[in-house]
């Protein structure tokens, strides 16, 4: 089931919402069970022989973490953290491996949610071993770890953060502000996706699915284009999560925050998915040493992290060379960090920004040979083309226009004008436009608004706000006819 489907907005969520806080009434541990066993038929819509491994998954880690709080143990730990590792490879990776040594590759479909929920249940387990948390009841845990807002596509929640507040009574009761505020959030995630990212993905496609070897305006313009869609897919998802957990009076952590208005590398990783750059610094990055054994040692450490960042996303070449690539991005902005060297924060945006499109490429081709191609392309080895209805409006320009190396291919030029007008509109966004939380300040889902912090309230719970929000809440429903999944399911 989809955010963004009919199914989900018009009969699941009301059932739901309505369920939970009539139960709340009478009994906090009813509502609790009852927004557990709704996450549940979430996940299991989508595929219900899966629910016997997540709900294996949820007992015995629930088990183990209640012996691990009576006795902690180092080795329950780790036989614990490999459990969940062993899964998570079978099903992610098996086939990668078998491939890579040419062994028959087994049919494995890849269970919706598998990283987020095992990551979710590792930083559980690792911090109740040293007292950090616990949890004696379970269907809080349950909760915790099926939550549906979170399940399939993040953020990567953290005991702390949940556990509170599944406990304390409030939330188990409607509250005004909370439908507003969460309304307000979830059709902007909406409109993110139904109306901006949706609509941009065939001009990605167009480029990426039909281009051998682009030239330098045909391949930037399919990278921007799909740069910008996975940035308003991403974004429009982590809103819409916060959105929908906040009509239940629950606050999900921050997990998208302007990252290609980021100056540096380091930046972008503390505004793009933020949750699993939490759980990669405290649970791998940290224990590996981080940066107190000298600075070869702290580029390594860097390297290994997110190179097993890359993996997580996929099971492939191209995401461990996208890791890879993000690992040296931070090497190399650490040691110019390190050199004291000046740079105007324009100039850091612009190199970070270009930085990740390179890497994006990683993300979108089919495999490594058509990302390196591509990249080529983005780097003019297959030099400049226009298409050839420009060559007419040149007039007299034209052979000076030739000498500079430009040539002409067949084909009116709709398409990369709608590619370029595109690409240029949601540039402008992106660059221009408050985020959602620079929108909602105090009411949004954290107080200071995320890193880019708004110098003044602009959202308020008024009949104008209400007005503009039914407006794109009626175009987002009319955008629904054919539901997309969201690039971060596939993760």
């Amino acid at each position: 089931m989809l955010f963004n489907s009919q199914p989900f907005l018009l009969l699941f969520l009301p059932v739901v919402l309505a369920g939970f806080f009539l139960l709340g009434r009478r009994s906090v541990t009813a509502a609790a069970w009852w927004l557990a066993a709704a996450s549940l038929f979430f996940y299991g819509y989508w595929n219900p022989r899966f629910l016997p491994l997540l709900l294996t998954s949820v007992v015995l880690n629930y088990r183990l973490g209640a012996r691990l709080q009576r006795r902690p143990s180092r080795r329950w730990l780790a036989a614990g953290v490999v459990a969940n590792l062993l899964a998570l490879g079978w099903f992610k990776y098996a086939g990668f491996l078998a491939a890579s040594v040419h062994l028959p590759v087994p049919e494995i479909v890849l269970p919706i949610g598998i990283s987020f929920f095992t990551f979710t249940q590792i930083a559980f387990l690792v911090d109740t071993c040293v007292g950090k948390a616990s949890e004696g009841r379970f269907a809080h845990y349950l909760l915790f770890v099926t939550y549906f807002p979170h399940l399939v596509a993040g953020p990567v929640l953290h005991h702390k953060e949940m556990m509170p507040q599944f406990a304390d009574p409030r939330i188990y009761r409607p509250r005004a502000l909370d439908f507003a505020v969460g309304a307000t959030i979830f059709f902007a995630g909406l409109a993110k996706k139904v109306l901006i990212a949706d609509n941009i993905a065939p001009y990605a496609n167009a480029v990426f699915n039909h281009s051998s070897s682009p030239s330098l305006l045909l391949a930037w313009g399919g990278v921007l284009a799909y740069a910008f869609q996975l940035y308003f897919d991403f974004s429009g998802y982590s809103d819409m999560a916060i959105g929908l957990s906040r009509l239940f009076g629950v606050r999900l952590p921050l997990n998208f925050a302007s990252p290609y208005k980021a100056a540096s590398i380091s930046e972008f990783w503390r505004c793009w998915h933020m949750t699993l750059s939490r759980f990669l610094r405290d649970y791998l990055y940290v224990p590996l040493g981080g940066n107190r054994h000298g600075k070869m040692r702290r580029y390594a450490n860097l390297m290994a992290t997110m190179l097993l960042g890359g993996l997580w996303h996929g099971a492939g070449w191209n995401y461990m060379i996208w890791g890879g690539l993000h690992g040296i991005y931070l090497a190399v902005h650490h040691a110019w960090c390190a050199l004291s060297l000046p740079l105007a924060r324009h100039a850091g945006t612009a190199i970070t920004f270009i930085a990740v499109c390179y890497g994006w490429v990683f993300f979108r081709a089919p495999d490594l040979h058509g990302a390196l191609v591509y990249v080529a392309g983005m780097s003019g080895a297959n030099g400049v083309a226009l298409p050839d209805a420009f060559a007419s409006r040149l007039g007299g320009l034209l052979p000076a226009v030739q000498r500079l190396g430009i040539t002409f291919y067949g084909g009116g030029g709709s398409q990369f004008i709608d590619t370029w007008s595109a690409v240029a509109a949601a540039g402008a966004i992106v660059f221009l436009c408050p985020n959602t939380q620079q929108i909602m300040a105090r009411f949004g889902p954290a107080l200071d608004g995320g890193p880019h912090r708004p110098a003044r309230l602009a959202w308020a719970p008024t009949r104008g706000w209400g007005v503009v929000i039914g407006l794109i809440a009626l175009l987002d429903l009319l955008s629904l006819n054919r539901p997309s999944d969201f690039l971060y399911f596939q993760f």
